[in-house]
């Protein structure tokens, strides 16, 4: 059974920085692009960014470039995604997700699975 689990999230002030990480188990970890995606209260679910299989090549959605790095360790199945200069609107649930796909690629539809979320909230 695949599961990925994040942790990291918490309360942090504007300004501050947080690392999620998410740990996968059940697959084969080095076969799949991860991503991290989020969701704010009453938004949708956007992406955040991506990280090819062997860490070689990322992928950032524009607004995110500069502040977050995501990153990976194949020997640990684990993905992280180091955020820095948080803002108020940086609160969300944050979702890692796994797919046998391009980082370009990577989208709320049709990730193979899905973590359950980490919740980040930056107070102003």
């Amino acid at each position: 059974q695949v599961q990925l689990v994040e942790s990291g999230g918490g309360l942090v002030q504007a300004g501050g920085s947080l690392r999620l990480s998410c740990a996968a188990s059940g697959l084969t970890f080095s076969y799949y692009t991860m991503g991290w995606f989020r969701q704010a209260p009453g938004k949708e679910r956007e992406f955040v960014a991506a990280i090819s299989r062997s860490g070689g090549s990322t992928y950032y959605a524009d607004s995110k470039k500069g502040r977050f790095t995501i990153s990976r360790d194949n020997a640990k199945n684990t993905v992280y995604l180091q955020m820095n200069s948080l803002k108020p609107e940086d609160t969300a649930v944050y979702y890692c997700a796994a797919d046998r796909t391009t980082v370009q690629a990577m989208n709320v539809r049709g990730m193979d699975y899905w973590g359950k979320g980490t919740l980040v909230t930056v107070s102003s």
